[in-house]
């Protein structure tokens, strides 16, 4: 009996030793991985952090990390200070940097939430970041407003059927002849009307004016963003899959449209229409 509470006292001591060892062999692999590494000490998320939570109130939800340099990502914290009287502006999720960039004032937080857009029924809301010159360059009231979408491309492949005498030599883009040449031109089209804005927002949020005038009637303008400016527009789905896909493999522009504007199909944009190229005339010999 004796032999066997021995046994079990020194298994035991074994096991909390080969503990300690593992806890001690683990918590210095950290060390080991940034050895030779120039490291910066940030502040990371541990628990979700909920869009509006001021900065004072995180200290739970952070911890402070060793990482990389080259990994630190664009204003990063790693003092909660340097958030004073601010709020997230997003939600927050474990594992991510705590970036400057993401907090906000609570001016600034309410001015960019506000929306009391309703969707009309069957629309479908789909957000687009884009450079604040190509929406509006910091227009903030859009919010109700319906846009024009206007889609730019970079010339792209295609193949036509051959005719019997051989490849056609003028084929027909959207309603307009070009030479067949294996890809088209550089185009520009309005593609969608009467779009309505849900919502803006921005990726980095840009200071809110100062405007001591009375009147208050004329758009708010904005200092400029420095990041995207993220739209949401309600379409439905042809309009969902042609602005994506403009978004994916092209450019978009964005342009106010006012109800006595016509909806009627533009044509296709391109060299041939914005400038006017003509062949010199020949000179017949005697």
């Amino acid at each position: 009996m004796r032999r066997r509470v021995v046994g079990f006292v020194a298994a035991l001591v074994l096991a909390v030793v080969g503990t300690i060892m593992l806890v001690a062999y683990v918590g210095g692999a950290e060390d080991r991985a940034l050895e030779g590494e120039e490291v910066v000490e940030v502040l990371v998320v541990d628990e979700r952090i909920r869009e509006g939570a001021r900065a004072e109130d995180i200290a739970g939800s952070v911890r402070t990390e060793r990482v990389k340099t080259k990994v630190v990502i664009d204003d990063a914290v790693a003092d909660l200070e340097d958030l004073e009287d601010l709020v997230a502006s997003v939600d927050l999720f474990p594992g991510e940097q705590l970036s400057r960039r993401r907090f906000v004032t609570p001016e600034q937080l309410s001015l960019f939430q506000e929306s009391t857009v309703e969707v009309p029924e069957g629309l479908l809301e789909v957000t687009i970041g884009v450079d604040p010159e190509r929406a509006l360059g910091g227009l903030t009231d859009l919010e109700g407003k319906t846009v024009a979408v206007v889609a730019s491309f970079d010339p792209f492949e295609f193949t036509v059927p051959e005719t019997l005498d051989g490849p056609p030599v003028l084929v027909e883009i959207d309603g307009r002849l070009v030479p067949n040449t294996g890809k088209t031109p550089s185009v520009t089209q309005t593609i969608l009307h009467d779009v309505l804005v849900t919502n803006v927002d921005f990726d980095d949020a840009p200071e809110p004016p100062e405007n001591d005038d009375d009147d208050n009637s004329g758009p708010l303008l904005i200092d400029a963003p420095n990041g995207s400016v993220l739209v949401t527009l309600a379409l439905d789905l042809e309009g969902v899959e042609r602005l994506v896909f403009t978004q994916e493999f092209g450019r978009v522009w964005l342009a106010l449209e006012t109800p006595d504007d016509p909806d009627e199909p533009s044509g296709l944009v391109d060299r041939g229409n914005i400038f006017q190229i003509t062949a010199p005339p020949l000179e017949i010999g005697p």
